[in-house]
């Protein structure tokens, strides 16, 4: 066999164990998934923050909220009325006070904010739309409260309502600051926590 002879012969050999291995079982040649791993979102309040208790004399029995205070959006057509919050025993050393309401439920990735208001007085006990303070912007685009309303047919909702004691009597943040925004301004300022739940759900 000639030189070139031998190398064309070689050549089609490795081509052709290419060919076999190109060739194999599915189950070789399946790109190997990479397992997605779950994000923990950050808390806001830290550790050290002061508990305190937060009630309101709106849920029901069974800590659902009632029908006038789900949303007028959304698909839900109700009163859009927002809880009364009443609280006590919060740390001596308040400056202003901070009530939010977040959905973790909500499908977004990232839940929803229904309520955040800051800037509330450092004598106040109890809350609702209207009291002093800044009623800041919701995850919907609009200022205040806007009630749950979560997809037909889904899972109930558990509704995170906060009551954050900060060591500032004001944030300084305009009304259009974003949750988020709101979020982390609060974060370096709280000093107690109080929370409350309630849940909804729509057939």
């Amino acid at each position: 066999m000639t030189r070139i002879a031998r190398i064309v012969s070689a050549t089609f050999a490795v081509a052709a164990l290419l060919s076999a291995a190109a060739c194999g079982s599915d189950e070789a040649a399946a790109p190997t998934a990479t397992p997605v791993a779950s994000v923990q979102v950050r808390p806001v309040v830290p550790a050290s923050a002061a508990q305190f208790t937060v009630t309101t004399p709106d849920g029901t029995a069974d800590h659902a909220f009632p029908a006038d205070f789900y949303a007028d959006a959304f698909g839900c057509t109700a009163a859009n009325h927002a809880p009364r919050l009443q609280w006590s025993g919060a740390p001596a050393g308040a400056k202003s006070f901070a009530v939010t309401m977040f959905d973790p439920d909500a499908p977004t990735g990232a839940g929803f904010w229904h309520w955040v208001n800051w800037d509330i007085p450092s004598t106040a006990t109890d809350f609702t739309t209207g009291a002093a303070g800044v009623a800041g912007t919701n995850d919907a685009g609009a200022p205040g409260y806007l009630g749950p309303c979560p997809p037909a047919g889904d899972r109930a909702h558990t509704y995170q309502i906060s009551v954050l004691a900060l060591d500032t009597p004001t944030l300084g943040l305009p009304a259009t600051a974003t949750p988020a925004v709101a979020s982390f301004s609060m974060g370096s300022h709280i000093i107690g926590v109080a929370h409350l739940s309630l849940t909804a759900q729509r057939p």
